[in-house]
């Protein structure tokens, strides 16, 4: 049974930081690309960042310079470090890992709230 388990999410005021975290089981996670999604209400699910099994990385342009994306393959878990948060990155976030060959990612997480004051 796959999961993927988010955590980390939380109300932080503009310029904080958060680090979000995305426990897997059940995937072969150290060959699995990994990414992160988020949704704000009423819009639709924007890809934040990606890293590869290799680790390689790629950042939406709305987040480069302020979110790192890294994983740790002994832990199965792979991580979003927020820096300089803005009230625009209030939004659901949620993890997902496809395998390298699939098109799209296939196994999701349940989501974690990060809502930013300002």
């Amino acid at each position: 049974q796959v999961q993927l388990v988010e955590s980390g999410g939380g109300l932080v005021q503009a310029g904080g930081s958060l680090r979000l975290s995305c426990a897997t089981s059940g995937i072969i996670f150290n060959s699995n690309t990994m990414a992160w999604h988020r949704q704000a209400p009423g819009k639709q699910r924007d890809l934040v960042a990606v890293i590869t099994a290799g680790g390689s990385t790629n950042y939406a342009d709305f987040v480069k310079g302020r979110f790192t994306i890294s994983r740790d393959n002994a832990k199965n878990t792979v991580y979003l470090q927020m820096n300089l948060l803005k009230p625009e990155d209030t939004a659901v976030y949620y993890c997902a890992a496809k395998a390298a060959w699939r098109s799209s990612y296939n196994n999701w997480g349940q989501g974690t709230q990060v809502t930013v004051s300002s």
